[in-house]
């Protein structure tokens, strides 16, 4: 006769065999669906564009708290993606999440650059694109101060952007995952190195950089992430939910956008090969790029687990600025999962906004 540990034993055998059985039948089920559905909603949250020219948009949120913080914020995104990593849905949306705490969100997002706009180079965004979009913020909310916020190789522009215009009109400055010392960026570095990488060959024959060859170079960062990733979403196929955090996220990473040819250019051989940003020795526009110029308080955000932009390739930005408000944190996450998702729900935008709320009266 089985002892009652034992039947016990077998009973939770025979449950979990169930299961799996369930949720082998329901992925079979749901694979067919998954391959034949559209691309999931994103960037629900009510927003207008207010302005539109080659490859910049300019969005604003609809504040929908009572009571507004005086300073407005401008999202600036990398140059690579689309900001909807912002607002991926209801409830997984920073934007949203700061709209509700009543903050004055404005968004500058990218479309792919047109044939004609090859030309382009940092310049163009730190001395153009990012100034105009502080002007029409300022006209469109009557305030004279604003708060920026950059992700990535947003956050890199607008460094950039401070340093250059140290006389304002600049609030606060917030960066995410922002590289500044891209000597820290070891495999980015190999793969760009002058001596078998011919950057001028490339951009001259392309024009445009094919964001091909965008995600590729992250790729090579993490050769079996994709594989991986396909082998977590089958595992969870019986579960809708993760099933549609993947697809959101999927959907960001295959809207990568192509590069303005001189704008990678400049972006490999000077911050790249050079580490000029760090060292000290960038110029823009004629005139140098020193972060120590810029003084306005700034709250930089790392992402512990950061394969693309570890954090000792971001603790530069904190140790050079000449600001006496500064603060450097490093939160758990990667580099995309410190912006949107679970973790960033519960440790980044309650940070940030409890960061922002005394320095945008």
């Amino acid at each position: 006769m089985a002892s009652p540990g034992a039947a016990a034993s077998e009973t939770s055998m025979a449950d979990r065999i169930s299961v799996e059985i369930d949720r082998a039948i329901q992925r079979n089920l749901k694979g067919f669906g998954y391959l034949g559905s559209p691309d999931p909603v994103v960037g629900q949250t009510p927003k207008t564009l207010l302005h539109r020219r080659g490859t910049l948009s300019l969005y604003h949120y609809k504040p929908i708290a009572d009571e507004v913080y005086r300073v407005p914020i401008l999202f600036v995104m990398a140059t690579t993606n689309k900001a909807f990593i912002f607002d991926l849905t209801p409830g997984q949306s920073l934007i949203e999440f700061l709209v509700k705490r009543g903050h004055d969100v404005y968004v500058m997002d990218w479309n792919a650059p047109t044939g004609e706009e090859r030309y382009l180079k940092i310049d163009n965004y730190v001395l153009d694109f990012i100034p105009d979009c502080v002007q029409r913020v300022q006209r469109h909310s009557g305030v004279d101060k604003v708060t920026i916020v950059g992700y990535c190789f947003g956050g890199v522009l607008s460094a950039i952007y401070a340093a250059l215009h140290p006389d304002g009109p600049l609030k606060n400055l917030v960066c995410f995952t922002t590289p500044i010392d891209f000597g820290k960026m070891k495999l980015f570095r190999q793969w760009t190195d002058a001596r078998h990488f011919d950057l001028d060959r490339l951009v001259d024959t392309v024009g445009i950089i094919p964001p091909e060859m965008i995600t590729s170079g992250f790729d090579m960062l993490r050769p079996a992430g994709r594989i991986a990733g396909q082998v977590r979403l089958w595992d969870n196929l019986w579960n809708d939910e993760y099933v549609a955090a993947f697809r959101r996220m999927e959907r960001w990473g295959k809207e990568t956008l192509p590069l303005a040819g001189e704008y990678f250019r400049q972006t490999i051989r000077e911050l790249m090969q050079k580490n000029a940003l760090n060292e000290g020795t960038l110029h823009i526009g004629g005139k140098p790029v020193e972060l120590k110029a810029i003084k306005v308080p700034l709250l930089h955000v790392l992402a512990q687990h950061d394969h693309i932009v570890p954090p000792e390739c971001g603790k530069p930005l904190v140790e050079q600025v000449g600001s006496r408000d500064k603060e450097e944190v490093i939160l758990p996450g990667g580099h995309v999962s410190l912006v949107a998702g679970a973790n960033a729900v519960k440790r980044m935008w309650p940070k940030l906004d409890r960061w922002l709320e005394r320095r945008s009266t």
